[in-house]
C-alpha cells in the first residue's frame, strides 16, 4: 500500500492528501488504486460527513506520471486500465459526504476531471488548470469534460481542450469552476472550515440536497464517460497515434492522415 495518496480522519471531516510532491502530485497506477480503496473505505464510513481533497507540495496533480505512461504493470489492457478508472473514480458518487477539492498550483488532465467530479471546488490565486490530452493524441477520459461543459458551456470548453490553454484561478472563478479563490496559505483551512460547516448540518439533508444536485447532470456525465471510453480506446490503436509517436522518436515532423 503506498501512502502517495493519504487517508485522514477527525471527526466528522476526513482529508484526502495527494502526496506524491517530488512529481507535483503526477499520479501512477498505484497510487490510482491506493485513491480508489480510499473511496470505498469512505463509503463505508457514515461517520464521515464530510471530506477535504488537498495536496502536499506545489501542486495539487500534475495529471499522469509521464515517466509511466506507456507502461502497464498491472497486465490489463489499455481498455481494462480505463474501465477500472472510470469505476474507480465514479465512487466519489457514491458517498453520502460531499467532497471538497481544495486544488494549489497545477491541476492538469485526468487529475483536474476528477476535481471537477467533486462537488466542490475552490482554489489558491496560484492555481493552474490545463488539458493538454489532444496535444499528446489522445482526449480527455475522466468524464470531467461534461461537467466543465455544463459549468463553461461549448466556447471555454472546446477551448481549452482543442488548443491545451492553460486557465488561472481567477478565470475559473469567473466560469464557476471554482467557487473561492484564496491565499495559498488559506487554501487548506478554508477547505476544512467549508467541511465542518457541512458537517455541522443535518445529515439526511445534506445527503438529499447532493442527490437532487447529482442527479440533474449525472446522466449526461455518465454517458460522456461511456463515450470517452469507446473513442480513447480507438485513439490509442489508430495510425495517427502510432504516427505521432513514430515521428517524435525519430525527430520528424509527423504526417497525420485522420485514421
Amino acid at each position: 500500500m503506498t501512502d502517495r495518496v493519504r487517508l485522514d480522519i477527525d471527526g466528522a471531516v476526513a482529508t484526502i492528501t495527494n502526496n506524491n510532491p517530488a512529481k507535483h502530485n503526477a499520479f501512477d497506477d498505484e497510487m490510482d488504486v491506493r485513491l480508489f480503496e480510499i473511496l470505498e473505505e469512505l463509503a463505508g464510513r457514515p461517520e464521515v460527513r464530510a471530506v477535504v481533497w488537498r495536496a502536499e507540495g506545489p501542486s495539487w496533480s500534475s495529471g499522469r506520471d509521464v515517466s509511466v505512461v506507456g507502461t502497464n504493470l498491472s497486465d490489463l489492457t489499455h481498455h481494462e486500465l480505463m474501465v477500472r478508472g472510470h469505476k474507480g473514480i465514479q465512487r466519489l458518487w457514491e458517498l453520502d459526504a460531499p467532497v471538497i477539492a481544495a486544488i494549489g498550483g497545477w491541476a492538469i488532465g485526468g487529475s483536474f476531471q476528477r476535481a471537477l467530479l467533486c462537488d466542490i471546488r475552490i482554489a489558491a490565486d496560484d492555481a493552474r488548470f490545463r488539458l493538454p490530452e489532444v496535444g499528446h493524441g489522445v482526449i480527455p477520459d475522466t468524464g470531467g469534460v461534461s461537467v466543465l461543459y455544463e459549468m463553461c458551456g461549448h466556447g471555454l470548453v472546446s477551448d481549452m481542450v482543442l488548443t491545451g490553454r492553460t486557465l488561472s484561478a481567477q478565470e475559473a472563478l469567473a466560469h464557476g469552476i471554482v467557487s473561492r479563490v484564496v491565499p495559498p496559505h488559506d487554501l487548506y483551512a478554508e477547505a476544512r472550515s467549508m467541511a465542518e460547516a457541512v458537517a455541522a448540518a443535518p445529515k439526511v439533508a445534506v445527503k438529499l440536497a447532493r442527490r437532487v444536485i447529482s442527479q440533474l447532470a449525472r446522466p449526461q456525465q455518465r454517458a460522456a464517460m461511456a463515450d470517452e471510453l469507446i473513442y480513447q480506446t480507438f485513439l490509442n490503436r489508430s495510425d495517427d497515434f502510432a504516427e505521432m509517436k513514430a515521428a517524435r522518436a525519430e525527430g520528424r515532423p509527423p504526417r497525420y492522415t485522420g485514421s
